[in-house]
């Protein structure tokens, strides 16, 4: 039985390096970074005081007023993201029995616990009476996948999974295989994170996991390089419109790329640090290519995970050498631009894969100013045209959770 084939038909996106797909793809080759100092709160007790803001969320046209009102910054950048991809999509009258096929699947390492750490501190100096009637409507991780739901009618899955930052990969995997199995026509997939609040963001400063750069915040984010010193925390939603391909044919819709292939696998090895070998990242890009029926001779294009983490940049390079060999696929990564905003950032990175297939042009790899010598991949240091047919997005988490996606150009044929 054939599986039904998954197109990628809108995308949403609220990010530090734009808030559209046509300003994140042009974020993306321009290449600046939008790491600043923190300005959200006060970050002089930490070692690392930079991060990857946004300014401001969107308001995105048919969005409830009321609603939006009640919604904490983690729904607001899902609901924002949401209906941004819905009206990309160009997805107009939809009937009830429509919305009982359409559903929601969201991945957030945090969900809305940035929300709770402002509402703990009210409750600390001012008791039980100043916390908020909506805290526990807001903090668990669906709060914004179900809020997408109510502002657009839609009955079908509603799913959002918390594998720290492979989510938003997990949820749009798990999204591809809810249509090609026939259980929705059309799903909402990607993922949200607002973890820009004094204790979320010191618990990674106390690890040692982020950036140290202070002095020089645009380029604290160095995916490959050799001076890197860990990755520097982001904010933002990315959400795509999955469709049922001759669902999306018919009706004339426009078509980024197609999903094909998807897997996940575990390090079992450390919740922090992950294998060194790389041996479980390269076999769930193995098993990803084998779901979408490929080899390595098929892929052209790979976006990495590249947090710009010493351990983590390294063990990813050694499982992208050891699996393509002497094929060497055009490698880029991203987060030097828009920093790592954790569950949300595979989310984002598919969307600009998807554009640089539909472009056919892979972004730069921003900050790569001297390259790791223990990485050989064939890295972008410019936007760099490409003939890419499939591609390839990675995305590995705390707990050594790896996630990859398989992703076609839209016009590769049957």
């Amino acid at each position: 039985m054939n599986a039904r084939r998954v197109a990628i038909t809108g995308i949403g996106v609220v990010s530090p390096i734009g808030n559209s797909a046509t300003e994140l793809w042009s974020g993306a080759l321009a290449g600046r970074s939008a790491v600043r100092h923190i300005t959200r709160f006060d970050p002089s007790p930490f070692r690392s005081r930079i991060a990857a803001e946004i300014d401001e969320i969107p308001i995105v046209c048919g969005a409830s007023t009321k609603r939006a009102r009640r919604l904490d910054r983690f729904s607001k950048l899902a609901v924002a993201a949401g209906l941004q991809a819905w009206n990309d999509a160009g997805i107009r009258a939809c009937p009830g029995d429509l919305r009982d096929r359409i559903g929601v699947s969201l991945g957030s390492a945090l969900g809305g616990v940035a929300s709770a750490e402002d509402e703990h501190t009210d409750f600390v100096h001012q008791g039980v009476r100043s916390v908020s009637p909506s805290l526990a409507l807001s903090v668990f991780g669906a709060a914004g996948s179900t809020n997408l739901a109510m502002e657009l009618g839609l009955h079908g899955p509603n799913t959002t999974n918390s594998n720290s930052c492979a989510s938003g990969a997990v949820a749009i995997g798990d999204a591809m295989a809810h249509i090609r199995s026939g259980r929705a026509d059309i799903m909402l997939a990607g993922g949200v994170e607002a973890p820009l609040a004094p204790l979320t963001f010191g618990a990674f400063s106390v690890i040692r996991a982020l950036s140290e750069r202070n002095d020089d915040p645009e380029h604290a984010s160095r995916p490959f390089d050799r001076d890197r010193d860990g990755f520097v925390m982001a904010e933002g939603a990315a959400v795509l419109v999955l469709e049922e391909w001759d669902r999306a044919a018919h009706r004339g819709a426009h078509v980024y790329a197609e999903l094909v292939g998807y897997a996940t696998t575990n390090d079992a090895y450390h919740m922090t640090v992950p294998r060194p070998d790389g041996a479980q990242a390269r076999q769930c890009m193995e098993r990803a290519l084998v779901d979408a029926h490929l080899t390595v001779q098929d892929v052209s294009l790979v976006s990495a995970h590249a947090s710009s983490t010493m351990l983590g940049d390294r063990a990813e390079a050694c499982a992208l050498e050891q699996l393509f060999g002497d094929c060497r696929p055009v490698v880029f990564a991203t987060k030097g631009a828009h920093g790592h905003a954790l569950g949300a950032t595979p989310a984002i990175e598919t969307a600009i894969l998807a554009l640089a297939l539909q472009h056919q042009c892979a972004p730069r790899t921003v900050n790569l100013g001297h390259r790791d010598v223990d990485c050989h991949l064939s890295l972008t240091d410019s936007a760099t045209r490409v003939s890419a047919r499939y591609a390839l997005k990675n995305a590995f988490g705390f707990g050594g959770i790896n996630a990859c996606l398989v992703l076609a150009a839209s016009n590769r044929g049957p």
